[in-house]
């Protein structure tokens, strides 16, 4: 599984999502490898902060829009930028 491609999923459920709506990481993951989405998770994370550095969307926590520049823990939502 290529960055571009998971990068384009992410981009494309949270689009379908709208900027009201954020969606789990492994929503992505379990789209692009429903049987070992495990094993994505962590590259799903890794092209969400380079989606968020880039300005495409935002990631959550608690509901909060955190820093991408920072270390990302825990719980983490995504969410196209309005």
């Amino acid at each position: 599984m290529s960055e571009p491609v998971i990068r384009a999923e992410i981009l494309a459920q949270a689009e379908s999502r709208g900027a009201e709506k954020s969606l789990c990481p492994s929503e992505v993951a379990r789209a692009l490898k429903p049987e070992e989405w495990r094993s994505l998770m962590t590259r799903v994370r890794r092209e969400a902060i380079v989606l968020a550095r880039e300005g495409r969307i935002e990631i959550l926590r608690k509901g909060k829009p955190v820093d991408p520049e920072a270390e990302i823990r825990g719980v983490i939502r995504l969410r196209i930028r309005p």
